[in-house]
């Protein structure tokens, strides 16, 4: 019995693998058209009864995307992006020891591990989840390159409930494409990424506003990104 079961459960890791190699591949070169943390938010709707909530998500190619705004996201959440292979172990470090101190936790998660959870994973903190949040992102710096991580990400970070992807944001809330989104847009929509469903575009706050000022001087100290990622 236990053996049969055993075996049974290999048989489903194997395709589980398969499956997930298989995505990592096809994802390297089409769109992708629905996220784990897109369905994510469509269950939590479900199950809380939410009929109001509507989905928005327009993929546009890179080159579609302002320089603001790619400039704007690696100043907010990975200055280190074009660098390293998809982990900050200096930033990794220092969170050990602030979190170590019993204070509020602080994450250190690059834009390729954000980009590995909101394609293949969903929200939320296990180490079950971190563990595949690591092998995937190791399989898309492999596989995609930084060029394409960055795409990806622009294309599927949500921005505010049921708003995934930065041509959906910048539509929403500017009434314009996102390749002509402005420094000061760019800026405020990367303010409220640590938190998108507590942290408002339409409405900010006043430390929404603080880091969005933030943001605009590391912009500006930060060689443009295009830049950086044709020099690698």
């Amino acid at each position: 019995m236990i053996s049969r079961w055993f075996r049974k459960l290999l048989s489903l890791i194997k395709y589980l693998t398969i499956l997930s190699l298989s995505l990592v591949l096809l994802f390297a070169f089409v769109p992708v058209p629905l996220t784990g943390v897109m369905i994510e938010r469509h269950i939590q709707a479900w199950w809380n009864h939410n009929s109001s909530y509507q989905l928005r998500h327009n993929w546009v190619p890179f080159e579609q995307i302002s320089g603001a705004m790619k400039q704007a996201v690696v100043a907010a959440e990975d200055q280190k992006f074009p660098d390293h292979f998809g982990f900050d172990t200096e930033a990794i470090e220092k969170a050990l020891v602030y979190n170590s101190k019993g204070r509020k936790v602080r994450g250190a998660s690059t834009i390729s591990q954000q980009t590995a959870k909101n394609v293949f994973l969903w929200t939320g903190r296990s180490w079950f989840r971190k563990g595949l949040e690591l092998v995937f992102t190791g399989l898309i710096e492999l596989a995609w390159g930084k060029e394409r991580i960055l795409e990806v990400y622009l294309n599927s970070v949500e921005f505010g409930p049921g708003i995934f992807g930065v041509e959906a944001a910048a539509q929403k809330f500017f009434k314009r494409p996102a390749s002509q989104l402005n420094r000061h847009q760019a800026a405020l929509l990367a303010a409220v990424l640590p938190n998108p469903l507590r942290f408002k575009v339409q409405d900010p706050s006043p430390y929404v506003y603080k880091r969005q000022q933030w943001i605009l001087k590391q912009m500006r100290q930060l060689a443009p990104v295009e830049q950086r990622l044709a020099a690698r």
